[in-house]
Formats: structure tokens, C-alpha cells, sequence
């Protein structure tokens, strides 16, 4: 049984390169190359959660193999009822550990361990859409802090009647990219605005933008190519803020590789007092920016390769409809649904989000057939 085991016959490659990973990552000249260390330090811990695995499976199916031996040779009453329960427990716990292994051997997509940039924006529907991305903005913040990730806000432009026209952020923490990029795409409200006075039903959509952050090396931009300008940032803050010039403006010639045309990229940032880190944070975005541009043909291929349900890659497809009178959320991608919209926009998204990662990795397998 264990001799022809499909499973096993998989781990047993991965072994050989799970010793290979653990003496590249002690090498002098491995530890010097910053990217290729970043690389296979993730990949280590990706490994080891592998054998871990299979050293549990092969002690399930050895003990099997032993418990039906002494079933069939034993003659000791006592020793044949203990090796009956032996039995039992580890051939319930065997297909357990092989769907455990199969998620494990399904390719991660490198960026889930990445920081995000997300931007918020008002679609169709006025005031009542600006107050709806607030919302979004607001459900996003409280699922935030209850992962103890930190949220930083690099943009924002006010709606006239409150929320957001547009709201760009930033998420650090752990796994943010693998949690969130579901969020990405078309979100639909429906409810009777403040605004209303007939008690009328609207409906409208704020846009949701998920960007996995570039790392300073996978983006090559040629820093003394930036122009840089400052300008007194206006807004709340009293007395300090119209005397010092804190904002800052940056102006970057950029090739695009798949047109071969130069675009002059602008980015402004007037978030903190603190010219240095609005400076930092503009950086921060302009490698993203160029990095999701450059990046976008690289999703597409994935995205054709693999047409999951789920991550559409489509920025335009509608994802989710928020009906306030039912008091439920939908998402179209699963038909999955929740009565509890309060909690929801109250940051309780995360059985919507295990729900809409256990589709695409049904998916993921699919296509692995192991």
C-alpha cells in the first residue's frame, strides 16, 4: 500500500529539494543576494510545512499496515482490540491528511505573502456612492485592526456629502495580498439613501482596487530620473500647515514595455507633516503603480491560464451586492450569502473570504489532479 502510494511518490521529490533549500539558505554568497534569500527563506517554510505533513502521513499509514497485521496474526484478545481502535482512528485520519497534503502541494501564488495598496472609488450613483466607498473604507479599516495589520492612508478625495470620491491605502501585515485579493472588482449597494426623501430604493457601486506592493527589487526605476517638486499641502491642521511646504509632487518618465511608449507618471502625497515621509511614501507608490502596469500582462496570462471563479482579474466584473432593506451580502462569484450585514460592514468579512478561498483552491486541485 505505501510502496505505490501516488502521494507519497510526489513528497519523496519534494524531500530532496527541501534538504537543497536548507543548505542554500546557510551559504555566504545566498545570503548576500538579498531577492534570492527573500525567495528561499519563503520557500523553506512553504517545504517544511510539506514534510511535516508527510512525516504525519507515513505515520498513519505504517500504523495502518501494522494494526491489520496484527489483526490477521495475533492471537491476544487485548492486543487485537487495541490494534482494532488503532485502526479505525487512522483510517478516518488518512484522508484527512491526503486533502491536507493535496492543499499543500497546490501552487501558492507568490504575491499572497505581499503588503497591498488599495484604492476605493465612488462609481455610478453620486453622493450616495461616495458614502457607500466610506463604508467600504470603514468595513475594511475594523477587519484590519482585528488582524492587528496596520492601515496607513495615502490619498483621499471627499465626497460633497461625506465618504470618498476615492480613498487609496496602504495594508502591512502578514499574508494581506492572499487575504484581500478577492476584494477586487465591482461592489454593488442597494438602499434607500439618507438623501431620499420619497423613501425610494437606489442602487450603486464603488469600485475596489487590490494591488500586491512591489519590492524595491523586482521593479527597476532609475531614481535620478524623478523630478521632484513641493508644494504647502492645504487641508485640516491649523497654523503649521499652510507655512510648510510638506507635500510633495513627483514626475517619472516611464517606458511602457508593452508599448514601448514613454508616459509621464505623476504621484502626489500631502498625508503626513513630514516632508521626508511623503517623499517615502510617493517612492512606495510609484513602484507599485509601475509595478502593477508592467505586471498587468503577467496577470493576464495567469488569468487566461486559469479562469478561476473567483479571482476574475477583471476589475469591472461585479463581485458582491450589499441590500440593506434584506440586511444580506452576496457574492456572485460563489453564491455565497450572509444575513448578518451589520457585522459585515462591521469588518466580520473573514468567513467570506475562507469561503471564497476554499472555491478557488476546489479549483486549483482540479486542475493539479494529483
Amino acid at each position: 500500500m505505501i510502496d505505490n502510494n501516488n502521494i507519497l511518490q510526489k513528497l519523496d521529490g519534494l524531500e530532496a529539494r527541501y534538504e537543497e533549500v536548507s543548505t542554500l539558505i546557510t551559504d555566504p554568497d545566498v545570503i548576500a543576494d538579498q531577492s534570492r534569500y527573500v525567495k528561499l527563506t519563503k520557500e523553506y517554510k512553504d517545504l517544511g510545512d510539506i514534510m511535516d505533513a508527510r512525516r504525519r502521513y507515513i505515520n498513519c499509514l505504517t500504523t495502518i499496515k501494522e494494526a491489520k497485521d496484527i489483526i490477521a496474526n495475533e492471537s491476544d484478545a487485548e492486543m487485537k482490540e487495541m490494534a482494532r481502535e488503532e485502526l479505525t482512528e487512522n483510517e478516518e485520519l488518512q484522508p484527512k491528511l491526503e486533502e491536507e497534503i493535496k492543499l499543500l502541494l497546490v501552487p501558492k501564488d507568490p504575491e499572497d505573502a505581499k503588503n497591498v495598496q488599495m484604492e476605493i472609488r465612488g462609481g455610478a450613483g453620486g453622493d450616495e456612492a461616495a458614502l457607500f466607498a466610506g463604508d467600504l473604507f470603514n468595513m475594511y479599516k475594523r477587519f484590519c485592526d482585528k488582524k492587528g495589520w496596520k492601515l496607513s492612508i495615502t490619498s483621499v478625495s471627499e465626497g460633497t456629502a461625506g465618504g470618498f470620491k476615492e480613498i487609496d491605502f496602504a495594508v502591512e501585515g502578514d499574508n494581506v495580498y492572499g487575504t484581500l485579493k478577492y476584494e477586487s472588482g465591482v461592489h454593488r449597494v442597494q438602499r434607500v439613501p439618507a438623501t431620499e426623501t420619497q423613501g425610494r430604493m437606489h442602487t450603486s457601486a464603488a469600485t475596489v482596487a487590490v494591488l500586491p506592493e512591489a519590492d524595491k527589487f523586482e521593479v527597476n526605476i532609475n531614481e535620478g530620473d524623478i523630478k521632484w517638486d513641493t508644494f504647502r499641502s492645504s487641508g485640516a491642521g491649523g497654523q503649521n500647515v499652510n507655512k510648510v511646504e510638506s507635500g510633495v509632487r513627483l514626475r517619472y518618465p516611464w517606458k511602457n514595455p508593452n508599448t514601448g511608449e514613454v508616459e509621464e507618471i505623476l504621484i502626489e502625497c500631502t498625508e503626513t507633516r513630514d516632508q521626508p515621509k511623503n517623499k517615502e511614501r510617493a517612492l512606495s507608490r510609484l513602484y507599485t503603480y509601475i509595478y502593477d502596469h508592467e505586471h498587468q500582462k503577467y496577470v493576464d496570462d495567469i488569468a487566461s491560464r486559469r479562469k478561476t471563479l473567483v479571482s476574475t482579474g477583471d476589475r469591472s466584473a461585479k463581485i458582491r451586492t450589499y441590500n440593506f432593506p434584506q440586511g444580506r451580502v452576496t457574492d456572485h462569484r460563489i453564491g455565497y450569502t450572509t444575513h448578518d450585514l451589520q457585522g459585515f460592514m462591521n469588518g466580520e468579512i473573514q468567513d467570506m473570504i475562507d469561503a471564497l478561498t476554499v472555491a478557488e483552491n476546489a479549483e486549483k486541485l482540479k486542475e493539479t489532479e494529483l
